[in-house]
């Protein structure tokens, strides 16, 4: 019985990560578009003081600019959001499936063979080269360095 309850509440939540809700009003929680497609009316465009345009042309400007990069936007995201996004969950998922099943075993190969080489290198370092640097630190720690100054 508790095995039952164990296994459904692990669908539940198996189905909750699938199907979780989603925010529809803070649709980037984690800002990751924060300051690349925040683009204004006042970003593009900028009268200087001494060249205006009449005050109709400026209110007409700014709203047409505004609306239209609204609806152009969802216009586009309506008829290419859907087909990029089977794209993208495609993409991200190829590449998951090449890190989980190719890349991580392939590092890990490569350090459990490696280690086996850093052994063998080792101990050829300590046999060879340990009692040369030994031998050439006894016949060089004789040496006396004298500075003297010659007027």
């Amino acid at each position: 019985m508790a095995e039952e309850q164990t296994e459904l509440e692990e669908r539940i939540i198996i189905k909750d990560q699938l199907t979780k809700e989603i925010d529809l009003v803070n649709r980037d929680p984690k800002r990751i578009n924060e300051d690349v497609v925040k683009v204004d009316f006042e970003d593009v465009i900028a009268e200087p003081v001494g060249t205006y345009s009449f005050d109709g042309v400026w209110k007409t400007s700014y709203t047409t600019f505004t609306v239209s990069k609204y609806w152009c936007y969802r216009l586009l995201s309506a008829i290419l959001g859907i087909p990029l996004a089977v794209i993208w969950g495609f993409l991200f998922a190829l590449i998951s499936f090449c890190h989980i099943w190719a890349v991580v075993p392939c590092i890990k190969s490569y350090l459990i063979e490696i280690q086996c080489v850093s052994r063998i290198y080792s101990l050829c370092i300590h046999t060879f080269c340990d009692p040369l640097f030994e031998a050439l630190s006894k016949i060089c720690s004789n040496i006396r360095v004298a500075l003297r100054k010659e007027i």
